[in-house]
């Protein structure tokens, strides 16, 4: 069962083999909408023995499969038929996201559409990819460096922006000669069954891209399962510190996108009004939902009133609504057990810090799982609601004395996934960037570009996706060195 305007084939099935068959288990996982806590679709639930079966099939068509030998350019031509599947199909990918997720219909068509022109950024990067390169060796007369597929791929992507991340894996994996398991997250597996279908119709060989969604002891089996080479995942640090742990023990290859705790440092250059307004549009941008999120402003001590006044002042002006509304700029939470560890967070700010505007569900929305914006103020960086991720639409301001405090707050986390330097000094936000701790930054705001590196220091992650870098994450680099330069490379 599948919801309404969205049209995938065999959500009661798994894909494994290049074909679409029942998940042993047997159940199916409910899709439950974050609007009105109602049931609106279900799919396959795999369980331990779907995930050797999937990796089962992607390690056949990878070892004896044809697509790791392709031609670079043979793959490229595949995955523009991909692109083509999916871009006909954004209204619906779109329409997925919000039913499942929440997300605001008014923001879901440019955000699908723009996952898919990133899909066509990373083939246009892999059509231009030296794959075999020769190098000057002092050594003999012919040195040839060539960059291989890792192998089977494991890409497990979260709900919150479950169709571009997991869109992003299975471009760079595919582009690279990988073979892929497709593991969604149970509450928003939708995108990656019409990602699977965008698959099949461009001719993918059967194996390279596998689909099973299953829940947490599934998963945790997939990534056990040996046959993986390399696992790709975006979510949290606690479980990202379960796979690394995984992956370490045979020495398998992983990617890990995780948690953050971004800081913005406002400079007295920048008004008040226009840091309330940009600080208010980030925090309740998907509801907070973004691990990328500017969640601390670290501002100016003798500014700090006037700053908690103005983006309260803007926090109660926003429109909280079904995201199906046009009108609407903050939605729901993703789910149930989203909303009451935002709300466990904000009875610990209450007791750490004040509470100046926000902290309550909407009292006219009874039904789904709404939260205001919220602002603590005087917030002390040690306390939880400034040190652990929330993900939610909760910000902290933190009062600091000068630039070189505000820079010292901000590499007081465990974590450096992203931040920000609100200020009309690019001069000044580029001395600052290069001082805090994070893996990127920008000036004025959540700037995110995925055609370039991204990725975090500290607990935010290992490796980087996007741009050159992310291909490279899904390659192993060989050195071949020859008495003569062979006729062919």
């Amino acid at each position: 069962m599948t919801p309404e305007g969205v049209n995938v084939r065999h959500a009661d099935r798994v894909w494994i083999g290049g074909e679409w068959v029942g998940a042993q288990s047997g159940r199916t996982i409910d899709l439950v909408c974050p609007n009105t806590e109602e049931v609106i679709g279900a799919v396959a639930e795999a369980d331990a023995e779907d995930m050797d079966a999937a990796v089962t099939a992607a390690r056949a068509a990878f070892d004896i499969g044809p697509w790791s030998s392709l031609p670079p350019h043979e793959r490229i031509a595949v995955l523009k038929r991909m692109a083509q599947h999916l871009h006909a199909r954004t209204d619906e990918i779109a329409r997925a996201w919000t039913l499942q997720m929440g997300g605001l219909a008014s923001f879901a068509v440019p955000m699908t559409a723009g996952s898919t022109m990133a899909f066509e950024q990373i083939i246009a990067a892999a059509e231009k990819f030296p794959f075999v390169e020769t190098r000057a060796s002092p050594v003999v007369k012919s040195a040839i460096v060539a960059y291989e597929p890792v192998g089977v791929v494991a890409a497990i992507a979260p709900w919150n922006a479950p169709y571009g991340i997991m869109l992003n894996k299975v471009a760079y994996a595919l582009a690279a000669g990988c073979t892929v398991i497709m593991k969604p997250s149970p509450e928003t597996p939708l995108e990656a069954y019409v990602i699977a279908e965008a698959a099949e119709s461009a001719g993918v060989p059967a194996g390279v891209i596998n689909l099973v969604c299953g829940d947490r002891a599934a998963s945790d089996h997939l990534v056990c399962n040996p046959g993986v080479d390399k696992v790709s995942f975006t979510g949290s640090t606690a479980v990202g510190k379960r796979i690394a742990s995984v992956c370490g023990g045979r020495i398998a290859r992983c990617t890990l996108e995780l948690g953050g705790k971004s800081a913005a440092i406002v400079r007295d250059d920048f008004p008040t009004e226009a840091a309330a307004r940009l600080l208010t549009g980030t925090i309740t941008l998907m509801s907070g939902q973004v691990c990328a999120m500017l969640s601390r402003a670290i501002v100016p001590r003798r500014r700090h009133d006037e700053l908690a006044d103005a983006i309260a002042r803007r926090m109660k002006q926003v429109v909280i609504g079904h995201s199906d509304d046009p009108t609407t700029q903050l939605g729901p939470l993703a789910m149930k057990r989203q909303l009451e560890r935002v709300e466990m967070y904000i009875e610990d700010g209450r007791r750490t810090a004040d509470l100046v505007t926000g902290g309550h569900r909407p009292e006219h929305l009874r039904r789904g799982y709404f939260i205001e914006p919220t602002l603590f103020a005087s917030v002390k960086n040690q306390s939880r609601i400034s040190q652990e991720e929330i993900f939610g639409p909760v910000l902290s301001l933190i009062p600091v004395e000068d630039e070189e405090d505000a820079i010292r707050v901000a590499n007081e986390s465990n974590y450096g996934l992203n931040g920000s330097v609100l200020t009309h000094d690019a001069q000044a936000a580029y001395r600052i960037a290069r001082r805090v701790r994070t893996g990127a930054i920008g000036q004025n705001g959540l700037r995110l570009d995925f055609g370039l590196p991204y990725g975090g220091f500290k607990q935010s992650g290992l490796g980087r996706e996007g741009g050159i870098e992310g291909l490279m994450a899904y390659l192993e680099t060989k050195t071949i060195l020859l008495d003569e330069a062979p006729q062919a490379l």
